[in-house]
Order: C-alpha cells, then sequence, then structure tokens
C-alpha cells in the first residue's frame, strides 16, 4: 500500500473555535470526502476563529509542514466584517483560481439568490489546492459537488496526491492520455 493522501479541514468561526457552537461544517467535508474518494487519506483538522492570521498560519501549517494536496475551508467568506477566509486565503497563495468561486456562486444561486454575497475562492500554494466553502452543511455539499470534478486534476497538474474518487458518487474529470 502506499502513502495516504493528506487533506486538510479548517472551520473558520469564532462560535465553534470556542466550542459556543458544534463543528458541523469541518465534519461535514469530511463526511463527503469519505463518500467520494477511495484514495485512502489522513486528515489534518482544525478549527480556528475569524483571525486573519490565525487563519494564514493554518493554512501554512497544513500545505508546507502537514504536505495536504488539498485544504477546504469552511466559513468566513461572506460580506460581513469577520468574514476574511478569502483575504487569508489570496494572502497565503502563489496563484489564485477564480473558476472554483464563480462555479460555486453559479451553483448556489440555484438554491438561494443571496448567493452572490457569498466570497468563496481558491488558490495554489506550492503544490496544495485551498478551497473556502460555506459555513452551512447544505451549501457546502452544493458548492463541493459543482468544483470537485475539477479537483483531482488540478491537484495532478501542481504535483499533488492522486486522488481518485467512487465513480458512482462523484465522477471526476481527467483528460485522455
Amino acid at each position: 500500500m502506499g502513502k495516504k493522501a493528506k487533506i486538510g479541514v479548517i472551520n473558520v468561526s469564532d462560535r465553534a473555535s470556542k466550542g459556543i457552537y458544534e463543528d458541523i461544517p469541518g465534519k461535514a467535508c469530511v463526511d463527503l470526502l469519505n463518500e467520494w474518494l477511495i484514495t485512502p487519506f489522513d486528515v489534518e483538522y482544525a478549527v480556528v476563529p475569524d483571525e486573519q492570521d490565525q487563519i494564514e498560519d493554518k493554512l501554512k501549517r497544513f500545505s508546507d509542514d502537514v504536505s495536504c494536496s488539498l485544504i477546504v475551508t469552511t466559513g468566513g467568506t461572506g460580506p460581513a466584517f469577520r468574514d476574511i477566509t478569502p483575504e487569508a486565503t489570496a494572502n497565503v497563495c502563489q496563484k489564485m483560481l477564480p473558476g472554483f468561486g464563480e462555479e460555486m456562486r453559479q451553483a448556489s444561486l440555484k438554491y438561494v439568490p443571496t448567493a452572490i454575497l457569498s466570497r468563496q475562492t481558491a488558490g495554489i500554494r506550492g503544490s496544495c489546492l485551498i478551497l473556502n466553502l460555506p459555513g452551512k452543511p447544505k451549501a457546502i455539499r452544493e458548492n463541493l459537488e459543482a468544483v470537485f470534478p475539477a479537483i483531482p486534476y488540478c491537484i495532478d497538474l501542481i504535483g499533488g496526491d492522486f486522488l481518485e474518487t467512487d465513480e458512482s458518487v462523484m465522477k471526476a474529470f481527467r483528460p485522455k492520455k
């Protein structure tokens, strides 16, 4: 058996980080990854407050020290004053991939008109794809379903871990060789 892939999950929430709220969004991400991926993977997990320096520190640690090929964040993508996850992501990435955010907003608009307020984004740090998701489990599924078909190939292109999906539940796209 080869090495396991490494995936980071960071829930950005003032209240969850203080134990006021249960950390439901982060767990929802892990559940989806377990549902869709057949590649064995380890999860590096954190719950942090809406503090830009703490978010950036976790993103850098998970990418650089833990060698995650994918990091998904939940929460902090709205227009409220404390919502700064996209700014933290942009600060630590070498390249931004705006198509991910555009596609997630399009998917969300099918369900709620307020999707235009969302600021989900994605970027690359080294050989790691960082993806910002909303903070509600239903929206996490809707958004991640919209973009996940492109994620394994994106990670291939940047030299990350090979991720294979269970094609009966999530078909990833890779060009024919």
